[in-house]
Parts: structure tokens; sequence; C-alpha cells
């Protein structure tokens, strides 16, 4: 715990915007996972409209205690960030706009954790991402966009779209092709392509946009996971994999076997040592969402926000992490 428990006994808690926390609280708690946290939750959006930065803090310290989660050596975790891009799109295919967005296919199945592919013959692996962009499967094309941005926006799962003539929505994870995940820099760093300190993902972008067509799409089948996607109307923030939209830099992405959807967290990340990392990230946040690459007791995803500035800051952070399970008392 904290020295004796207490929440006001945080690190940094008296610099906290207590009243913006408990706004953020209320609005997304409605996923606690227990009685008391219910309970505590109902309290939180009956006070949250009326309450001034005095009453927010006092919320917070008379109805929780602080639990501290700690690693196997009991060193610091790891927090990293992510956001929600907003890319171009178009209807019909161009020099420029030559990646198609794809639907989930119809012999797209789920066996045994596994995903495979229904034929006439029985089931098989799903293909590559080099054979699904060769033309191997047969699905609606939902719109086009430049491979850059849809490689990127595969690796976060989810994006925002606006069409040529203003339509805007958001392409949403509807299934993957069951391969594992494998990041192009080090490839392309070992290839030549990129030097080795120099692999950021504006830099891969940049690679990828002036070499758009074969020569782009032999670099991202490198990374044979290829993501489908659903379009979804344009509603706001994204919605986590708790069910409830995501609050920028007041929700994170946590590992369920370590955490429930709607815990109160305080997290406190200080020493990142990116190009353009801000020196530290702390404060009261809601479990909300999980990804494949967070794993463990004290490791985080911080949700940004939407955009490129909302993006950039993302690619900065990776922090060592300290976390706290609020309790309700």
């Amino acid at each position: 715990m904290t020295a004796d428990g207490t929440v006001a006994a945080l690190p940094g808690w008296a610099e906290e915007d207590h009243r913006a926390a408990l706004r953020a609280y209320a609005a997304t708690c409605r996923v606690a996972p227990g009685p008391a946290e219910r309970a505590v939750c109902a309290a939180a959006a009956d006070l949250a409209p009326f309450a001034d930065a005095a009453r927010a803090r006092a919320f917070f310290e008379t109805r929780f205690t602080a639990v501290p989660a700690e690693t196997a050596d009991g060193r610091p975790g790891l927090l990293t960030a992510y956001f929600a891009p907003e890319y171009p799109a178009r209807a019909t295919p161009s020099a420029e706009f030559d990646a198609a967005v794809l639907a989930r296919p119809s012999d797209l199945v789920r066996q045994g954790g596994q995903v495979m592919r229904r034929t006439t013959g029985g089931l098989e692996p799903y293909p590559d991402r080099a054979a699904i962009e060769a033309g191997a499967v047969q699905t609606e094309i939902l719109g086009w966009m430049r491979t850059e941005d849809l490689f990127f926006m595969q690796i976060q799962g989810s994006g925002y779209l606006t069409f040529e003539d203003g339509r805007r929505v958001r392409a949403a994870y509807a299934a993957d092709n069951g391969r594992p995940f494998v990041g192009i820099a080090r490839p392309m760093a070992e290839r030549g392509l990129l030097p080795p300190n120099g692999t950021s993902g504006e830099a891969i972008r940049a690679w990828l946009a002036a070499r758009r067509g074969p020569e782009a799409r032999a670099i991202t089948a490198l990374n044979p996971r290829y993501i489908f996607f659903q379009l979804q109307p344009d509603d706001g923030e994204p919605v986590g994999a708790a069910g409830v939209p995501l609050v920028a830099r007041r929700s994170i992405a946590v590992d369920p076997a370590s955490w429930r959807y709607g815990d109160l967290v305080f997290i406190d990340a200080d020493g990142g040592n990116l190009a353009g990392a801000r020196a530290s990230y702390r404060g009261l946040v809601t479990a909300l969402d999980t990804g494949s690459a967070i794993r463990g007791p004290v490791r985080a995803d911080f949700y940004m926000g939407r955009g490129d500035a909302a993006g950039e800051e993302a690619g900065t952070v990776r922090h060592p992490l300290r976390m706290w399970r609020l309790v309700p008392r």
C-alpha cells in the first residue's frame, strides 16, 4: 500500500485534477466488477455533475484505499500508449489509395483457438498477409487507403476514416487471420532499408509511402498478421474491451488476468527516455481495455485520444510504471 494505505499519500496526489478524474470515473464505472464498486460508482455519478475540486478530492480520499500492484521481482513495470488514428479513405482505388480495407471473409472460422479457412475439402490454416494481399481471399472491399495508413491501422486494430464525400466512419476490428504479429522494424534495419537507430513508426511510414505498390507490400508482408474490419458510425471515442467508450488520458488497457474492467487505478510513470517523451504520466485512470502485448500486473497501455497529435505523443511513451488499485472501503 502507500505508507498507510491512504489515497492522499499517492505520489503527486495534490497535483491531480480531481474534478476531471471524478467525471471520467463516473462516465465509465458502470462496468464496475462487484457490489462495493457498483455502490461507489453510483455515488460518483450522483456527485460528479456538482462537485468542485475539493469535494471530488474528498470523495476519492474517503471512499477508497490504495493497494499497490507488484511485479514478481519488485521492479517497476511498463507504461506504453495508444491512440485512435484518423485517415483519409476513398471509395475507389488509385495510385495513391491502393490498399483495400477488407471485411471479414465468410470462409473464416475459429475452431479450437485457431483461425481456419473453410474449404470444400475441410478446414485449413488461414492465408497470411502476402497471400491475402495477392487476392487469395474473396470478401467485400469497404474502401481504399494508402498502404502505409492501412498497415498502421491494422497494428492499432481500429481507426477513423474520412471519405472524399465527407463521410466519416469508424473502421472497427472484425477478425484476424490467426497469424502471429511480427514487427518489421528490425528486418528493415537488417536489410539496410533504414538505419538501426532510425526505425521509428514515422520512419517506417515514410519509407512505405515512398514505395507504394509491390515494393511496399513485400515489406509489409514480413508481418504475416492481417486484420479485417467492419464499418461503424463515427460516434466519438472508440469503445474498449469493457464495452464503454474510452476517455482520453483517463483510460488504460490492462492484462485481464491481473485486473478487472472497471477497476479504478492510479498510475505513476516517470523517466521515459524515448525522443520527445514527456517527463511523467501520473493520475487516476480506469481499466477499460486490453491488448495482446499487455501482460502482467504492472503493465498498462494509456489511451491518448484521437488523431495525429495523440499518435505522435503515444509513440514517445515507454515509461517505468508503478500502479495502485483503488479499492472501495
